[in-house]
């Protein structure tokens, strides 16, 4: 079973195959960066734009990347949300009438249960992570907890409380001068930092529970900066005590979700997910509890249609599909989805 993935949920178009019988067959991104760099940050409907002009021909170049035509897809996933309304219309009137003229099943897919899904996106079926594990998904719109008891059956244990990981990466850049997209650029620029130079506090880990909050973390950030002498070096030196806060504290809440859950495994997914000090504390944490850990491919990490394509092969292959109406849902809690006979994957 060929299925098409499209994902359009913000700034980047991504478009791929995923065969159910032997993976992945191709995929392509086009990012948004440059166009929205002049306005630091996202503009809705410049992105709704800019993927109206970008994903036919991406489909396009997937599909030939994967040498087939469009006949020879037996379905299409897009991503319904949860994003912003405009973009995520312009995949779902796409896919929705790609599938039409095709004659074929198409299916929303959750945008984080893509994300979630991605570590599981293996070629080798052996060494995906199966159910039950707990999740933690940190991008710049979301950092969640969740107990995957199967695919499709989902439980939140704990999510921040005002900014996610990943916006607090790139709005602490921000107030340091540094360009957009500013995430990548302050960790880039914490490996120049001194471990310790700068402290910061590691927000809720003093509590009970596992929701998160990084608004005073960034608070103690501006201060520090306004308060220094703001040469390189001690920009650094505080990306690097930003950096040091963030990773802790998500491995410490992690470390209490598997306890909580007596789950061994846990998987780790969104664009957040590819930092290397996190991905490096979460293994030795794991190694620790001789548990395991999985991280999607770093290519993966960000918005991309190889897991919107892989969710919807592990849907449509169970007999889920939608009616012919283009919906899309901008706010969708993941608590809602229907569950999924079994919980290997695609070829498993």
């Amino acid at each position: 079973m060929n299925v098409l993935g499209i994902e359009t949920s913000c700034d980047e178009t991504g478009v791929a195959v995923y065969d159910t019988a032997g993976g992945l067959r191709a995929h392509a991104l086009y990012s948004q960066v440059a166009l929205h760099a002049e306005y630091g940050g996202v503009v809705p409907e410049l992105a709704s734009r800019d993927h109206v002009r970008k994903l036919l021909p991406l489909i396009r170049q997937t599909l030939a990347d994967a040498g087939l035509s469009v006949d020879d897809l037996d379905g299409v996933a897009y991503t319904a949300g949860p994003g912003l309304v405009g973009a995520l219309l312009v995949g779902a009137g796409v896919a929705r009438a790609l599938a039409w003229a095709l004659e074929v099943p198409a299916i929303g897919v959750h945008h984080m249960e893509g994300h979630l899904l991605a570590p599981l996106l293996e070629d080798d079926p052996a060494g995906r992570p199966e159910p039950p594990f707990v999740a933690l998904l940190v991008s710049g719109g979301h950092t969640q907890l969740v107990h995957v008891e199967a695919i499709g059956r989902y439980r939140l244990l704990g999510e921040t409380l005002d900014d996610a990981a990943g916006e607090a990466f790139d709005k602490t850049a921000k107030m340091m001068g540094l360009p957009y997209p500013g995430g990548p650029q302050l960790a880039a620029l914490a490996e120049q930092g001194r471990p310790g130079t700068y402290r910061f506090a590691r927000p809720m880990t003093d509590r009970p529970g596992l929701d998160f909050s990084f608004s005073g973390l960034k608070t103690q950030v501006l201060l520090a900066w306004q308060q220094s002498d703001q040469s390189d070096a001690t920009r650094a030196d505080i990306a690097r005590g930003f950096e040091d806060a963030v990773v802790d504290t998500l491995a410490i809440k992690c470390a209490r979700a598997l306890e909580a859950t007596g789950c061994d495994t846990l998987v780790v997914a969104g664009g957040v997910g590819a930092n290397k000090r996190l991905r490096a504390k979460l293994q030795a944490m794991a190694e620790a509890r001789r548990g395991r850990v999985g991280f999607p491919r770093p290519a993966f990490c960000t918005d991309n249609g190889a897991m919107i394509a892989f969710a919807g092969a592990l849907r449509l292959q169970a007999g889920q599909h939608d009616d012919a109406s283009v919906r899309v849902t901008p706010r969708w809690d993941m608590a809602a989805l229907a569950p999924v006979a079994g919980t290997a994957g695609p070829g498993a």
